[in-house]
């Protein structure tokens, strides 16, 4: 399987480098030019295009339909205008975007990267290396909210945030928008002329259309392929790029009765090396103000993960990203090690996370198209205190030493739609403690006609620990047919017994040897009904790699509809043979078999444009030869009150009656239970913006779930998988689960100036875990606020600092 990867791999770069495309679009269209005009003058950035600046530069304009498709024209009374002009600053965009009801333009405010508001939306997207994959996209909304996001390859992050500037105004004609985009938010190669390319993309909420500068052709090859060509944008200066963001932090905390007060600061800078590289660092870093975590109550195999919320690690690592190997999360998360109390011993100190002492991170790409990108983190000596109840002697358990964290990427991409990448993550801990090291080799190469792709990896891991060395491998390899209406895949999946990246990367399992097909159909072009419907089917055959067997057939199918309304409905469904489940018995080598089962999910979503929307989703599922069933609900209300303030409501409830799971295992056997399980989760979302730069927030989470065996039904593991009703003395091991927890955020931020922010946060959380699993919600709730209650209060404040200002200043005083 190996030799046939690489082969196929091979033979699809040599077909794409031999037939690579001239300069024209995918769908064989010259490129649209813009021209930039080199200026001596800046504008005043306020919205106002009255600037002489403006007057002087003739505009570019005839935009082209995109959504909800290609066909027809747009009325003269809603075309855009676009002008660029540039200093060895920055460069300056004019936008003007008519339209003959300015009254009648949604207006809903949000704060910094919120642009899928109710509004209006226009994006510009730069590519300045003109590669046909890499952007930056700039965003404003008809309310004057900005954002920023990174496009690379299939993937839009908007983690990534820059600092720019962007103002709009308004007359009976429509609106307009003026952009400075300073040279230290872009990253380009050092050379006379630049190859930049652009687009446009205007989104107008009341007639439901985007349109683009640039056409795009919806159903070939990707949208960042068809920008068009800036020119006469050469001999840039830029000044220097280095920016700084101090912070400082207070935070008064109080639990249990007892109250703390921390005061922190921290420094961030970015520093550009060249036209191309740029340094990220985090000084003594603090992510007090992190959203919370959506915790749950697991009783699988396998652990629950978060997504990142910390912004260093959340910004601009879209390059880290390749070959799927790097989870930051592992990074100041939990301990390695675990320190184990005797008789008569407590817990004085027991740190659930490691702190991070320092990050450092530098990416870049270079003229050839080869991205580089660097990593580095150190974490500190994490240790438990542990107390003899008896002695009173102390002792300490180092469970995690101090720590490096590495991560390595060459991304080598070509012909505007294709990319091979080199990756690889180590971890080495101080003294006899676990390293670890990762490499992967990821590519995803398409041909110059955007008929096909294939994409995949290949994955090695070696993992020293003090008992010894091992090493595994993982594959994947993926067909697909990427053109036209009717669209279908082949891939393969492996993964050995040894394959672990758990330390700076996360899977869930291994030992695997599967297969998956798939066909889709969509439309491009809206029909008297539709904008948009698409449907799929799929099938998995998964097997275990050692012993060579079948686990379980999965076959599935989707269908989603969005009407010309803006109403969407849809439902999946999925068929699973009996599944042999070598995971759940927590036991290698053991496997518990699960009945064959058919489940499914339907979806309405309305029109959000609306002041009340909703989302309902309802789905069940039903398992053949066993009493299992499954239902689960979720609604979500959400109502604008007025352009200010709008809330979303969402409950999710479900309920699983009459299924099994393990609980325990000893030497000889191993134990399932037959339980019912539900769960509830509220939340609640509000904002009220007084502007687009000063905004209150609440954001409200409470998830309850409960695992009762009050059946006392329970059951022994044979060595065939099937199980025997044994009895079982809960009185040492209670499964019976009722779970509690509630996070409640409340805010003020306000962004005071360019890139410098104030943040006061109230943050209570409550947490009860304990076997009284027949307890209702309602009495579950009470039990809850009987807890002890955190309450913590800061208040942070960030600064922007452009060396460049400093240095004006200095100058001037002198």
């Amino acid at each position: 399987m190996g030799k046939f990867n690489l082969s196929l791999l091979f033979l699809f770069i040599s077909i794409t480098l031999t037939t690579a495309q001239e300069n024209l679009t995918p769908d064989n269209r010259p490129h649209k030019i813009l021209n930039a005009q080199r200026i001596s003058e800046s504008p005043t950035v306020d919205g106002v295009l009255n600037d002489a600046v403006w007057q002087n530069i003739t505009p570019s304009g005839d935009f082209n339909m995109y959504q909800p498709g290609n066909e027809g024209n747009i009325p003269q009374e809603f075309q855009s205008q676009v002008k660029m002009a540039y200093t060895d600053k920055a460069i300056y965009i004019a936008v003007y975007m008519y339209d003959p009801n300015p009254e009648g333009i949604f207006r809903q405010y949000s704060q910094r990267d919120d642009v899928f508001a109710q509004a209006d939306r226009l994006a510009i997207a730069i590519n300045t290396y003109n590669d046909g994959i890499n952007e930056t996209r700039f965003y404003v909304t008809s309310a004057g909210t900005i954002g920023d996001s990174r496009v690379s390859s299939n993937d839009q992050d908007f983690g990534y945030n820059v600092v720019f500037s962007c103002q709009i105004s308004y007359d009976q004609k429509g609106w307009y928008a003026e952009f400075e985009i300073p040279y230290n938010a872009l990253r380009f190669p050092e050379k006379e002329i630049q190859d930049w390319s652009i687009n446009f993309y205007r989104e107008i909420k009341t007639r439901n259309e985007t349109h683009t500068w640039s056409f795009i052709n919806n159903s070939i090859g990707k949208e960042t392929q068809y920008n068009g060509l800036i020119t006469n944008l050469k001999d840039i200066d830029p000044p220097v790029r280095l920016t700084l963001f101090p912070f400082a932090q207070g935070v008064i905390s109080q639990f249990g009765g007892e109250t703390e007060t921390n005061v922190s600061a921290g420094l961030d800078l970015k520093y550009g090396l060249s036209d191309s590289f740029t340094l990220d660092a985090t000084l003594i870093p603090d992510f007090g103000q992190a959203a919370f975590d959506e915790v749950e109550l697991n009783l699988g195999p396998f652990e629950q993960t978060f997504r990142e919320n910390r912004q260093f690690f959340s910004e601009g690592i879209e390059l880290f990203k390749k070959g799927g190997i790097f989870f930051s999360r592992r990074i100041g998360n939990a301990p390695s090690g675990i320190a184990a109390l005797e008789d008569e011993e407590k817990f004085l100190e027991n740190p659930s996370r490691v702190k991070l002492l320092n990050a450092v991170k530098i990416s870049g790409r270079t003229k050839n198209n080869l991205g580089i990108g660097v990593l580095n983190t150190v974490t500190g000596k994490t240790k438990t205190v542990i107390q003899d109840t008896v002695t009173g002697v102390i002792r300490e358990v180092v469970t995690e030493p101090i720590s490096n964290y590495n991560v390595f990427v060459l991304d080598q991409q070509f012909n505007g739609n294709s990319s091979i990448s080199l990756i690889n993550t180590n971890v080495t801990r101080d003294g006899s403690f676990r390293d670890a090291n990762v490499s992967a080799l990821a590519f995803d190469v398409a041909d110059s006609g955007n008929n096909y792709r294939t994409s995949g990896r290949a994955i090695v891991n070696n993992v020293n620990e003090p008992n010894g060395f091992k090493t595994g491998f993982r594959s994947e390899l993926d067909i697909f047919r990427i053109k036209g209406n009717f669209r279908y895949r082949v891939g393969h999946d492996f993964a050995n017994r040894t394959f672990d990246i758990n330390d700076l990367g996360v899977n869930f399992t291994n030992n695997y040897n599967n297969f998956v097909a798939g066909v889709s159909y969509e439309i491009f072009e809206p029909t008297t009904v539709f904008n948009r419907y698409r449907f799929s089917l799929t099938a998995r055959h998964r097997r275990l790699y050692k012993p060579s067997v079948q686990t379980r057939n999965d076959y599935s199918f989707d269908t989603f509809f969005f009407t010309i309304n803006r109403f969407a409905f849809g439902l999946n469904g999925n068929y699973s043979t009996k599944n042999k489940d070598y995971f759940e018995p927590r036991v290698d080598g053991r496997f518990v078999i699960f009945p064959a089962a058919l489940g499914g999910r339907g979806f309405i979503s309305t029109d959000f444009r609306k002041k009340f929307a909703y989302d309902i989703g309802v789905g069940a599922r039903v398992a053949f030869n066993d009493p299992s069933r499954s239902i689960f609900v979720d609604v979500s209300p959400r109502y604008r009150f007025s352009n200010k303030f709008a809330m979303i409501l969402s409950s999710e409830y479900a309920i699983n009656n009459d299924e099994f799971g393990y609980i325990d295992n000893t030497e000889e056997e191993i134990f399932f239970g037959q339980r019912d399980r539900k769960s509830i989760e509220n939340s609640i979302t509000a904002s009220y913006n007084f502007d687009p730069f000063k905004a209150i927030d609440l954001r409200f989470r409470n998830f309850w779930s409960t695992a009762d065996y009050s059946d006392n039904i329970f059951f022994s593991l044979n060595e065939d998988g099937t199980k025997e009703v044994t009895p079982y003395d809960i009185s040492e091991n209670d499964p019976n689960t009722n779970f509690n927890i509630w996070n409640l955020d409340l805010g003020f931020r306000w962004r005071f100036a360019p890139g410098s922010e104030a943040s006061l946060l109230y943050r209570n959380q409550i947490f009860k875990i304990d076997e009284m699993a027949q307890l209702g919600y309602a009495e579950s709730l009470q039990n809850l606020f009987e807890q002890d209650q955190q309450h913590t209060l800061s208040l942070r404040i960030t600064y922007f600092i452009d060396y460049n200002n400093v240095k004006y200043l200095f100058n001037k005083k002198a």
